[in-house]
């Protein structure tokens, strides 16, 4: 069986349109401190990172990164890179340990993980077009017809704008809608009120019998998250999102034990043994995992196992097709999010610039081919000329 013999790093730094910043736009981390910046900066991914792996008959598997793509890149190339080259494809889980086991002492969360799971998620496209399978048909199969998702986007801003957002997504026959807070703990009374101004405006347009997501996006701490939760009640919400740091893990288990609102998180958690932790606590109603961060595809796979032992849903964060691929797999993973296709704002978009392939919703449902190889992705030269690409 052919061997790896290359793997190639690119980052591509988004140079093109976007969309200035704005005020109060989305909670996050950072507005803890006392900033008088953009404290959204840090949280904004403008760069991409992709990787790709080449066997000795040619064949290339596609992966990605979008977490610090620059630093992620040397992790592969001067780290990474030796321990994989000449190893068959097909040996997925033992080339996972030994990257995760070669680089312990510093990569087992974080940049270290990331980088891995760039690698991974090149390793199962590889493993799907050398065995001319779809990488859902290798992980399980189809568990159903079509995988529902929900529209993401709908950012903090005038209330007239917000709602002229949601009926946007409503008329393309989305069902399931996530939201942002704009005002967190230093924001005071007044916060609260707006960040219930924004529920009220979004839930007047959906309506009640639809699903809303409020993502808090790390912006909040313990002892506001329990003082709006009863203000959200009222608005039924399938989950709140991240509402304190990802360390804080004994702080989602005692939101998640409140039984008030499901208690949603995992995005910036690592490895298999970071969501044991989560599930251990009963910190978590539903896990959201990202694949190009949590360790790939093959960690997430091991996640989805264990996840559905404890019954606790699986919505990995962000689209994407690696997402997409394990959503698909997996009776356990419900639905899926979806990010519109909009100008560059976050830099969740630039997966649409970059790569071609991801398939597009009709009335809140999308499909994955049986027949297409791989992941189905290919690298786009559409808008290179909006990128700086270093090799």
């Amino acid at each position: 069986m052919s061997k790896i013999k290359n793997i190639k790093t690119t980052v591509y730094q988004w140079k093109g349109k976007t969309v200035p910043p704005q005020g109060n736009f989305c909670t996050n981390a950072s507005d803890a401190l006392y900033e008088k910046s953009d404290t959204m900066g840090s949280f904004r991914f403008h760069e991409w990172l992709v990787c790709e792996i080449e066997t000795e008959d040619g064949t290339i598997g596609i992966g990605n990164a979008a977490l610090a793509p620059q630093i992620t890149k040397k992790a592969i190339d001067i780290y990474l890179k030796p321990l994989v080259i000449g190893e068959s494809p097909f040996d997925y889980n033992y080339i996972w340990e030994k990257m995760y086991r070669g680089t312990h002492a510093w990569g087992r969360k974080g940049i270290g993980m990331v980088a891995i799971s760039a690698i991974d998620i090149a390793i199962w496209d590889l493993v799907g077009k050398l065995t001319k399978q779809p990488v859902f048909k290798l992980l399980g199969g189809r568990t159903k017809k079509k995988i529902p998702v929900y529209a993401s986007k709908l950012y903090s801003q005038p209330l007239k704008n917000l709602q002229k957002e949601a009926e946007l997504y409503k008329s393309q026959g989305f069902t399931m809608f996530k939201m942002r807070f704009g005002w967190g703990p230093k924001d005071g009374a007044e916060g609260m009120k707006k960040n219930i101004q924004l529920v009220e405006a979004i839930r007047e347009v959906i309506g009640e019998d639809t699903d809303l997501m409020m993502d808090c996006y790390m912006g909040w701490n313990l002892d506001y998250a329990k003082r709006m939760i009863p203000r959200l009640m009222k608005f039924n919400p399938r989950w709140l999102e991240e509402p304190v740091i990802a360390d804080d893990i004994h702080g989602y288990a005692e939101l998640n034990n409140m039984n008030a609102i499901p208690i949603a998180g995992g995005e910036h958690e690592f490895s298999l043994l970071g969501f044991r932790q989560l599930l251990d606590l009963k910190a978590v109603s539903y896990i959201q995992y990202d694949t190009n961060r949590v360790g790939g595809i093959t960690a997430a796979h091991k996640i989805n196992a264990l996840a559905e032992a404890y019954q606790i849903p699986v919505v990995p964060h962000a689209g994407q097709m690696h997402n997409y691929h394990l959503t698909m797999s997996n009776l356990n993973c419900p639905i899926s999010e979806f990010f519109p296709v909009h100008d560059v704002e976050v830099g969740n978009e630039l997966f649409y610039y970059i790569f071609d392939g991801d398939p597009k919703p009709e009335n809140g449902l999308i499909d994955l081919s049986d027949t297409t190889p791989g992941l189905g992705l290919t690298i786009s030269k559409k808008f290179n000329n909006d990128f700086n690409i270093i090799n």
